[in-house]
């Protein structure tokens, strides 16, 4: 499986009807990771009236872990829309923060909904995104022969000697994106006409 995800922070700052929002984006590939995201920023801007969350730790649209706050704004008008606009926006693993300084002025219930989902539209049009693969390992062993055209052939599929020993044959470990592994070891198997023990 690979997914987009933050490839680091992104910071924007929006004012609605005087209050100042300070929207903060990040990766968080576990709820673990994403509370210590939300602590850092809360504690970064302790004196702000609102620190609301959002976060998916986890491929785009999946909603196994993912957690909203409020923070102290009427029920469903923060948390809520920051999360609909999350699941909805095509990237994984990523959690953000909105720090509300409020500016005197009540934005009702629809204006908050539209300043905290606003918000979040925009630090994804700043957020840096890269891609995660999920990759596995598998060995494989064979005759000192196969070290040239193993190494030919990994690149075809995304994958790369992480380990290479030398004994009476050649063990390799080799990382390979998940969904192309099976296919990795037939090839193996089908270039050495079963030379080489591949294990999955």
């Amino acid at each position: 499986m690979r997914y987009p995800i933050p490839a680091g922070r992104a910071r924007v700052e929006e004012v609605v009807l005087r209050s100042r929002f300070i929207i903060t984006a990040g990766p968080a590939s576990s709820n673990d990771e994403a509370r210590a995201f939300i602590a850092a920023v809360r504690s970064e801007f302790a004196d702000a009236s609102h620190n609301c969350y959002a976060y998916v730790a986890g491929p785009p649209g999946s909603s196994a872990q993912i957690g909203m706050s409020d923070d102290g704004e009427p029920g469903g008008t923060a948390g809520r829309p920051m999360l609909a606009v999350l699941l909805g926006c095509g990237i994984g693993d990523i959690v953000v923060v909105v720090s509300r300084y409020f500016g005197g002025t009540l934005l009702g219930t629809g204006g908050l909904v539209r300043a905290y989902a606003g918000g979040v539209k925009a630090v994804l049009a700043a957020l840096p995104v890269t891609e995660k693969v999920a990759r596995r390992r598998l060995a494989a062993a064979g005759a000192y022969h196969w070290i040239t055209p193993v190494a030919r052939l990994l690149p075809q599929y995304e994958a790369r000697i992480v380990d290479q020993g030398y004994a009476a044959d050649v063990t390799w470990e080799i990382e390979v994106p998940e969904e192309q592994a099976a296919g990795l070891a037939a090839a193996l198997i089908e270039l050495s006409r079963g030379e080489i023990e591949v294990v999955l």
